[in-house]
């Protein structure tokens, strides 16, 4: 029973932890588009906007007491939310490194700041901390694999 308590506890840590860092993602993009003016280059500045708003809502329902849900609904919300939030991470960090490397609709991010590796931090450990949670869910309870057991079929 510890083992399994155990279990869940560190996937609910890895979840919680995984929402924080995501909402530093989005927090630190809405502080670019207003400190550092990202809001007056055309599609960079909404693109900074929506990230802020889509890791707000997602990182906010991560962090959201879900136990009046139903079970198989909460479970299958939680792995949607986490997905959804390792894509916002992901995606960050690759309109990040694509801008670095030649340009994202015309605009080109040029060295490291400050802000750019505290979002390369946050989108990486979004990513590794939302990715432990799915695989901690999916590793089995109770020590034996039942997804990995054949089932005997049922006559028919």
């Amino acid at each position: 029973m510890t083992e399994r308590r155990s279990h869940h506890s560190a996937a609910t840590a890895a979840r919680y932890l995984g929402a924080l860092a995501l909402l530093a993602v989005g927090i630190d993009h809405i502080e670019q588009y207003y400190v550092d003016f990202y809001r007056a280059i055309p599609t960079i500045g909404t693109l900074f906007v929506l990230n802020f708003i889509s890791a707000l809502i997602v990182g906010l329902a991560l962090l959201a007491p879900l136990g009046r849900i139903p079970a198989r609904v909460r479970e299958r919300l939680l792995t949607l939310l986490a997905i959804s939030g390792i894509g916002i991470a992901a995606g960050t960090l690759a309109g990040l490194l694509v801008s670095e490397n030649g340009g994202l609709f015309g605009f080109m991010e040029v060295g490291y700041r400050g802000a750019i590796v505290l979002s390369i931090a946050f989108d990486v450990a979004t990513v590794l901390l939302l990715g432990a949670f799915l695989i901690l869910r999916a590793l089995p309870r109770d020590g034996v694999a039942h997804h990995l057991i054949p089932r005997k079929e049922l006559p028919r």
